[in-house]
């Protein structure tokens, strides 16, 4: 066997890479609750569409858990060690929060249950910092591709328990039981907190809080002076700007084909989900020979490619094996391009002050899906979907230019 077949094994088939399958597994579940099964237990117990709709700004913490996440870096729970005792004490709570949704009554409890909810999402995200942290610990920076795409794809898979399971036991079951018995799955956390080791790493100085504050941010602009902040914040913002607009309005554009509902549910949705989860393991083990940087180009090239094979779509008009072909390529590319944009978010944070960067560079991915997409309606109105999709493709292109400097092709893994 060769050295580098070897060491392709060795970074598969590892405990590391276990351990990001739990990691994606407890992060992953929460999320699906609250935007899947939720919404079907109150939809089912008379809520009004209206109120079900505002149910989605209990997602907030997602979008600010930075605020808080310097605290879980600067102080350490008294048991199981920094990153383990804050994912044990969220994932425990997430347990008794998921099984007491069950306990109240949608038609009656429906304010109750909306800050309860505020609350998993926040226990949740809580528990996304402390994921993400261990995880940038306990990977070396060349099993950070793989790592984090395993993690990504496990993520996904999550929502086959309230999206699937809990529904399907919900037409057998009280839904007392169902809320239990999908937030017993949290132990599949909890046990993974329990048996794994506290990662090393070295602890900041405890200086107070302010510092607890400053320190992530101070540290990086030290490490990256003020022009490559600059360049690596635009990079985040803007490489899968395009790719998130031309998925904004997904079920629309089907529906303006012609496509019907059935076709739709049973084609595109499943069309989307196996594709992704395969993109993003062959792009984790495409990461694990090319590196992180040359990926982030290969991949890119495969989202604008994809982007355009909607384009084609809109031309062609509703055929169902076109559909098909084009939401899985798609997807194969967003599995792709997410495990080394998540790769790259991880290698550009410090180990000392993971959760406080990790929050912040995530949260800031985030944002072209809150602001540029409320645009897309607008923008198709006026110009239509073909040249909607085709714009789609040139927004991705200043994404890839910066690679030019965040990850230039001559380094297959940045030196720091």
């Amino acid at each position: 066997m060769s050295e580098s077949a070897g060491s392709w094994q060795q970074s598969v088939f590892n405990r590391r890479m276990l351990i990001c399958v739990f990691t994606g597994l407890a992060s992953g579940m929460p999320l699906y609750v609250l935007f899947q099964l939720v919404p079907a237990w109150l939809h089912e117990g008379g809520v009004s569409l209206a109120e079900i709709g505002l149910f989605a700004l209990v997602g907030i913490p997602y979008t600010w858990k930075f605020v808080w996440a310097p605290f879980m870096d600067r102080w350490i729970p008294p048991f199981l060690g920094r990153r383990r005792g804050w994912m044990f004490v969220f994932q425990v709570a997430l347990l008794l929060s998921i099984g007491g949704l069950g306990m109240l009554q949608p038609e009656q409890d429906v304010a109750t249950i909306a800050w309860l909810a505020f609350a998993v999402a926040f226990f949740s995200a809580s528990q996304d910092v402390a994921l993400d942290a261990y995880r940038r610990e306990l990977l070396p920076d060349a099993e950070l591709g793989l790592g984090n795409a395993i993690h990504i794809q496990a993520y996904r898979i999550s929502s086959l328990v309230p999206g699937s399971l809990s529904l399907i036991l919900a037409d057998i079951l009280p839904w007392s039981s169902v809320f239990w018995i999908t937030g017993a799955f949290m132990l599949v956390g909890i046990a993974m907190s329990l048996a794994v080791a506290e990662p090393e790493s070295e602890l900041p100085e405890n200086k107070g809080l302010r510092d607890a504050v400053v320190a992530p941010f101070r540290e990086y602009l030290a490490r990256r002076g003020w022009q490559g902040l600059l360049l690596v914040l635009s990079f985040m913002f803007l490489y899968k700007i395009g790719d998130n607009m031309a998925t904004a309005l997904a079920t629309p554009f089907y529906l303006d084909l012609g496509f019907t509902k059935t076709q739709i549910g049973l084609v595109a949705k499943h069309a989307a989900l196996w594709p992704a989860i395969i993109g993003g393991l062959l792009g984790g083990g495409l990461m694990v020979k090319l590196g992180i940087n040359r990926s982030l180009w290969l991949f890119g090239v495969v989202q604008v490619v994809s982007i355009l094979g909607f384009a084609v779509l809109a031309s062609v008009g509703a055929s169902l094996w076109l559909l098909a072909a084009v939401i899985s390529f798609e997807y194969l590319g967003v599995g792709m391009g997410t495990a080394a944009f998540t790769a790259f978010i991880a290698r550009e944070t410090s180990k000392t002050y993971a959760a406080t960067q990790f929050a912040l560079f995530t949260a800031l991915a985030a944002l072209p899906r809150t602001f540029a997409n409320a645009s897309t309606g607008i923008i198709v109105e006026h110009v239509g979907w073909v040249d909607f999709f085709l714009l789609c493709a040139v927004l991705a292109i200043p994404g890839m230019l910066l690679l030019l400097w965040v990850a230039p092709w001559r380094t297959p893994q940045s030196t720091r």
